[in-house]
């Protein structure tokens, strides 16, 4: 099976070294269960970043909000994420 494409005309990049997250609020989503097993997402204006909740020290992914918002509509419509057969 193939993997559906989603177009998003938006630049997906690992963080620039410029901007700063030292003030960035991160969330993960409440159906981790605290295992630290989770993607967190920090609200930047007009993007938003992207890290493993396992390990924080890595840099994050900056991603537009346009880019955000195809990503959660395709896991939640189903269009990405694990195919059970």
């Amino acid at each position: 099976m193939s993997t559906p494409r989603i177009a998003v005309p938006h630049d997906v990049t690992t963080t620039p070294h410029d901007v700063d997250l030292t003030h960035a609020r991160w969330r993960k989503s409440s159906y981790s269960g605290g295992a630290n097993d989770c993607v967190e997402v920090a609200d930047l204006g007009e993007q938003a970043a992207l890290r493993d909740s396992k390990d924080i020290g890595l840099r994050p992914l900056l991603v537009s909000k346009a880019a955000m918002r195809a990503l959660v509509g395709g896991i939640a419509s189903g269009a990405i994420g694990e195919r059970r057969g």
